[in-house]
């Protein structure tokens, strides 16, 4: 049988980390069984078996990066069994495969399951040589020099360590044998990011090794992890602002109109579900809107994908309604409420966080009137959407108190100029205002 091998789970990916073995050797396996959960800069999917058999062999120990198309375990008839044969992978030869002691204990934090593309990833396992609740977790300490004085690390930690400037000789890796894993760039990101934001007076707050006893070190998931680092990307995005407010007093209506209609078939639409549906609509009338800068280029992109923000208690993800152009209300409503629930469990699969090319983000629940939301890379715009509050007004010369929200559109300016967010957002709150077009 051939060998089982780490996945491609998306076009980006270069490799992803085992963070745990869900079956031992000399364990039957039957075809669909979970073999091991693989952590990627987005989720933790399933690696399931694909041939029935006994694993005979483990190639890896866990909390290993490993690239993609390369050997992670052996499922033979049960002659072979080898149990000691698991090793970390490198890009190098690392060739004679070493004694799996402490390392084969080294589990993820179970707790670190999902991840958000948009807001892709995990947090690494710590090593056996460093306590992962050390108040001193955001520094980043000297990097210990290999044997041969090349340092360990994969091509994707290089990337982002060049992206923001961060020099990895000064990283210890925490993966096998040294290895500067994604995880350990994304903490030395934080740990700049922390240094930037101290008080330039304040010069003793470089050596943070006390925690007051008023205190409390919360270690960081690998999803809040990957949150910093990919808003920390945004902030370097040009952003530009724009508000509207949006009468909502027949978009409510609306709504009471169609889930009265749903009632029969157990469904039910939500505020939120009319404005991704409106966002949509308008994306496909404003084709510019739905686009990204990439490489010096603009993409204009011929799937209108819609994310929606959903608050975790691991950190903030954004599963995807895709071609949400194309969907009902009524399959828009089903669908995000899966992809909540899903979010909320950790359950989400990379497919369900990849591809967005817009995203809303609604705090209205919160009782919050208005807030301007962060772009989400390497998309163009976000809605955020804010509270509904009555408002008096004057109606045939009678005071009448109406509903209105406001939404504010994020924008690259990279990608867009005022004039065509600004048409963007006078459509969507036109379209909001007069529902009934929502459904055409």
């Amino acid at each position: 049988m051939p060998d089982v091998i780490m996945p491609r789970l998306s076009d980006t990916m270069e490799e992803g980390e085992l963070s745990r073995w869900m079956k031992q050797v000399g364990d039957e396996i039957h075809k669909g069984d979970v073999l091991a959960e693989i952590e990627t800069d987005k989720a933790t999917m399933d690696l399931e078996a694909f041939d029935n058999g006994v694993l005979e062999q483990l190639l890896v120990v866990a909390g290993t990066l490993v690239p993609i198309g390369a050997p992670v375990a052996r499922i033979g008839d049960g002659s072979n069994i080898v149990t000691d044969g698991a090793r970390p992978a490198a890009p190098v030869a690392t060739a004679a495969p070493v004694a799996t002691t402490a390392p084969v204990a080294t589990t993820a934090p179970a707790a670190d399951a999902a991840a958000p593309a948009a807001l892709p990833a995990a947090s690494a396992p710590a090593p056996v040589a460093v306590a992962p609740t050390a108040p001193t977790a955001p520094e980043a300490p000297a990097a210990t020099p290999t044997p041969t004085g090349e340092l360990r690390t994969s091509p994707l930690a290089r990337k982002i360590g060049r992206e923001h400037g961060i020099d990895l000789h000064t990283i210890a890796g925490t993966g096998p044998q040294g290895r500067i894993t994604r995880t350990d760039v994304d903490t030395a990101i934080l740990a700049q990011a922390s240094a930037a934001s101290v008080p330039e007076p304040v010069a003793a707050a470089a050596a943070p090794t006390a925690v007051s006893a008023d205190s409390v070190t919360v270690p960081v998931s690998r999803i809040r992890a990957v949150t910093a680092r990919r808003l920390t990307e945004s902030q370097a995005v040009p952003h530009f602002f724009l508000t509207s407010v949006v009468n909502v007093e027949r978009l409510v209506a609306f709504r009471t109109d169609v889930n009265a209609s749903l009632e029969t078939v157990g469904s039910k639409v939500s505020l939120n579900d009319l404005f991704v549906r409106a966002c949509a609509v308008v994306l496909r009338a404003h084709p510019e809107v739905n686009a990204s800068w990439s490489d010096g280029v603009i993409l204009r992109h011929n799937h209108v994908n819609v994310g929606v923000a959903v608050a975790t208690d691991d950190g903030l993800l954004v599963p995807v309604v895709a071609d949400a152009d194309q969907k009902s209300l009524a399959a828009i409503a089903t669908e995000t409420r899966a992809l909540a629930g899903l979010a909320r469990t950790g359950s989400l699969s990379l497919a369900q966080m990849s591809g967005g090319t817009f995203t809303i983000s609604n705090l209205g629940m919160f009782g919050i009137d208005s807030f301007t939301a962060v772009l989400n890379p390497p998309e163009a715009g976000i809605l955020a959407i804010g509270a509904a509050t009555e408002v008096p007004q004057v109606r045939d010369g009678q005071l009448v108190s109406v509903p209105m929200v406001k939404i504010t559109l994020t924008v690259d300016h990279r990608v867009l100029d005022g004039a065509v967010a600004a048409a963007f957002l006078r459509d969507l709150t036109q379209l909001l205002e007069e529902p009934l077009r929502i459904v055409l």
